[in-house]
């Protein structure tokens, strides 16, 4: 932990959770990451647990995709994560890259305490059930029209989850792609750490468009899994469905941006009910 008396602090931006800086601290040492959790987020689709997050930070420290803990700590503003500041760009292009990310942190071992997520189609429409008994619909909305039919029973084989893979919490620089902002682990699915991948409504808000079907048709051949790519074909209309649902809650409490990408999840939605 660097001595932060004189450090130059700049916040940062992206996250929007949490408060968080970069820390110059003088003598030349390297800068860190001060996060403040501003309190349990009422979130329905991403938790925000500090401990959690020091807890899988700590787990990670020798491996290369994830920031390294230097201290987690309770002040008087709440709770705090301090770690190493990972310098580069928001990631942008280059999918394939993602894909072998994920296997990465889906071959780790999960540690114990983590909360389970929606696994199956029938587990995550009660989720976003739950999610919309929380909005306002109306008539315009069409969730009850855009209903997937076909269902996927839960998998057994769960793994350790990030949570939160949106392309504002992926950084790329020289040495390659970085995770960050752990605060949502969880374990399940692989599918569903795929799924906010994917999702047209993430990749709007965080890179500014959806993936083009290129990009989808190159993470898959990344993944090589034609069984897993199978399985989440059957489960992308209850995935979108679910996101739909996240993003009219959004923007009913007050996040304008999530507007467009509602409309932008329920036509893939209709979409993939085609497929």
């Amino acid at each position: 932990m660097p001595h932060m008396q004189g450090a130059i602090w700049t916040r940062l931006s992206g996250g929007r959770t949490n408060a968080s800086w970069c820390v110059q601290p003088q003598h030349n040492e390297p800068p860190v990451v001060v996060k403040l959790y501003l309190g349990p987020a009422p979130n329905p689709m991403f938790p925000n647990d500090p401990v959690a997050e020091a807890q899988l930070l700590t787990q990670l420290e020798d491996l290369e995709f994830a920031p390294k803990l230097l201290v987690h700590m309770q002040t008087k503003h709440g709770a705090c994560n301090v770690y190493s500041h990972i310098p580069g760009e928001i990631w942008q292009s280059g999918i394939s890259e993602v894909a072998e990310l994920m296997e990465k942190i889906h071959q780790q071992k999960a540690p114990s305490g983590l909360r389970m997520v929606a696994n199956g189609s029938v587990q995550v429409e009660a989720h976003t059930r739950a999610i919309l008994s929380n909005c306002d619909l109306d008539s315009t909305l069409p969730f009850d029209e855009f209903s997937p039919e076909i269902h996927v029973a839960p998998t057994e084989n769960t793994v350790l989850l990030h949570g939160d893979i949106v392309p504002g919490n992926i950084i790329r620089n020289t040495m390659g792609l970085y995770l960050i902002d752990w605060q949502c682990p969880a374990v399940g699915d692989v599918c569903e750490d795929i799924s906010n991948f994917l999702s047209p409504a993430m990749q709007l808000l965080y890179r500014g468009a959806p993936l083009q079907t290129c990009e989808v048709t190159e993470f898959w051949f990344a993944v090589g899994n034609c069984m897993l790519a199978e399985r989440y074909k059957k489960l992308a209309p209850w995935y979108h469905r679910r996101m739909a649902a996240y993003c009219l809650w959004q923007s009913q409490n007050g996040k304008a941006e999530y507007d467009a990408a509602l409309r932008l999840e329920l036509e893939y939605l209709q979409r993939s009910l085609k497929l």
